[in-house]
């Protein structure tokens, strides 16, 4: 299984999105900060993660909006999104932080809700997709550490295999990484040492993570080098 990891930026690398899903081929991806909503003029801005579905072919998905706001008449969503090629026979969405909240502007991000998606596959394999809590230091701060104990504790009621991917906005080394430590974090152990491609932010964060339960086979793990959003993008492949 081909796993792809990436913060989506709300797509607005728009050329290079599209031509990396159309050349590329995944079994299941997690996105972060893409964006939807039911009107087609949305596409003419930016790339949405109805886009990259049809794109990339997958046929099943979940999405969980953390914001929206108002453009095109309509209401816009942002938010995470697992796409999957295999069936998804169960899912769910839990607000980990904040509340759903419909926002007058998109950069009016302090009042978000931070969600957790599980997608349960066919196989038995569970995706869990989450985008962290914000703060300008990759460190966090005892709030992120709250918000990471109640997410460690919904991944915990999971059985069976399990790759959780996400945006996280720490760094391994944050003490709120430490609720994850029943879980393998592949940015740590295959020594990634930035995930961030200097578009908007400057210096080495590596706040992407995918991580995954003891009982999944890793056959590789890294970034690509493809410019298409402020992060760079993490894939996994499993046995």
């Amino acid at each position: 299984m081909k796993i792809l990891q990436l913060n989506a930026w709300t797509g607005r690398m728009k050329g290079a999105l599209k031509k990396f899903f159309a050349e590329n081929e995944f079994d299941v991806i997690c996105l972060q900060e893409a964006v939807w909503c039911d009107d087609k003029l949305l596409e003419e801005f930016t790339v949405t993660a109805d886009q990259i579905k049809e794109l990339s072919g997958l046929k099943h998905d979940i999405r969980g909006a953390n914001y929206a706001f108002g453009a095109f008449g309509t209401k816009v969503m942002q938010g995470n999104v697992i796409l999957s090629r295999e069936e998804i026979v169960e899912g769910r969405i839990e607000v980990v932080h904040g509340e759903f909240l419909k926002l007058q502007s998109p950069e009016d991000v302090k009042r978000q809700g931070y969600t957790l998606e599980f997608a349960k596959l066919k196989s038995g394999v569970t995706i869990v997709c989450h985008h962290g809590y914000w703060l300008p230091t990759p460190v966090g701060d005892e709030v992120t550490v709250k918000v990471m104990k109640k997410v460690a504790g919904l991944i915990k009621e999971v059985d069976g295999p399990l790759v959780m991917c996400g945006d996280l906005n720490i760094i391994h080394d944050s003490p709120a990484m430490r609720e994850l430590d029943f879980l393998r974090d592949l940015t740590d152990e295959y020594k990634i040492d930035n995930t961030l491609t200097g578009l908007k932010f400057d210096g080495k964060v590596a706040c992407d993570h995918i991580l995954v339960s003891d009982d999944v086979k890793v056959k590789s793990f890294g970034t690509l080098p493809d410019l298409i959003s402020d992060h760079k993008p993490l894939v996994v492949e499993t046995h």
